[in-house]
């Protein structure tokens, strides 16, 4: 059984649809791309899988996401225990107002990590795995907002990944990135999907193509089609994935 199981998942705001009858099973240890175009669902699909879709107001939910059997949205469901395994990297790198170092603990110490010398050890580990600690390791204890925007960007794939998550929910992450920033990033994640399940919405096709194992299509809240990334970018069945993909809609 994948991490992930989404069954019959309605979403509803006030004034609209957002997403419709979906249901997608997202395979472990692989990128699965969710392409579209403005406005279809991608990012409601995401934040319905760690229920950061229960702070936005208006927005209703039906519908079942498993992860490892679990229904998140049961009543008796732990959010934060959810949240522990669903690290989340955003369009635009939100740090926090400390320092490098605490940026990277901070979760860590959330969970009840208190020791210093194993803070010391997370705080390494996960800045030499996004490829950072080369770059900051003389000045951890500086405030994170004085880095430039692609390293505030590995920064908070650091932070997402110092508590073990199990899967990474990635929001348009390059989207605010220059190329050289974009392509640090992106090699990280084809690092990464070894040990993590990784849910890349982009709007980027070319990014898709360079990184996608999987791909899910929405249009207009719908779920229109997925698979292996081969299959779907190459030979798509429905004419709206075509039509997608040729630039026809946009």
């Amino acid at each position: 059984m994948s991490h992930i199981q989404v069954r019959n998942l309605n979403v509803e705001y006030t004034s609209r649809s957002g997403l419709r009858d979906v249901s997608v099973e997202i395979p472990d240890a692989q990128i699965t791309a969710v392409i579209g175009p403005s406005g279809c669902g991608k990012t409601t699909f995401l934040r319905c899988l760690n229920r950061l879709i229960d702070v936005t107001d208006g927005a209703k939910v039906q519908g079942e996401v498993l992860i490892d059997g679990e229904n998140i949205y049961d009543p008796r469901a732990n959010v934060n225990d959810l949240r522990k395994k669903m690290g989340l990297l955003s369009q635009k790198p939100q740090v926090l107002p400390m320092s490098i170092y605490d940026n990277v603990a901070y979760g860590p110490r959330i969970h009840g990590i208190r020791a210093r010398r194993q803070l010391d050890q997370i705080v390494e580990e996960h800045l030499k795995i996004s490829s950072l600690w080369g770059e900051v390791h003389d000045r951890l204890h500086h405030p994170a907002a004085d880095l430039s925007v692609g390293q505030q960007q590995r920064l908070c794939l650091a932070r997402g990944l110092a508590v073990d998550p199990e899967v990474l929910l990635c929001d348009e992450p390059t989207a605010s990135l220059d190329p050289i920033s974009a392509k640090h990033i992106e090699e990280r994640f084809v690092e990464l999907k070894k040990d993590y399940t990784i849910i890349l919405v982009t709007h980027i096709l070319r990014q898709a193509k360079r990184l996608a194992d999987y791909v899910l299509f929405f249009y207009m809240g719908e779920l229109v089609e997925h698979g292996p990334a081969e299959k779907i970018l190459t030979d798509p069945q429905d004419q709206r994935t075509k039509d997608y993909l040729v630039g026809i809609i946009s």
